[in-house]
């Protein structure tokens, strides 16, 4: 596993109400969530990346009132017209 250093104020974790690890926590799944709305990540990379298993994963998208499953309408369209 590779290792990332950031170096932040100590004032954004008392601001945020939140400790280093927490901090840690909900930085990794706020780029999850922001990679798979993209659809830049399947859910699978993006639980990867959260720390989570898959369950929970689509559970936190729901608690953010995120959609779980990503349609492009055209995409669904055209497979409709092919029948």
């Amino acid at each position: 596993m590779t290792t990332i250093t950031l170096e932040l104020p100590e004032e954004i974790f008392s601001a945020l109400r939140l400790s280093p690890n927490e901090f840690v926590q909900e930085l990794r799944l706020a780029a999850a969530i922001h990679w798979y709305q993209r659809g830049e990540i399947s859910q699978e990379k993006a639980a990867n990346i959260a720390g989570l298993d898959r369950t929970d994963f689509i559970l936190a998208l729901s608690r953010e009132k995120v959609d779980v499953f990503n349609v492009d309408f055209d995409d669904l369209q055209r497979e409709l017209e092919r029948g």
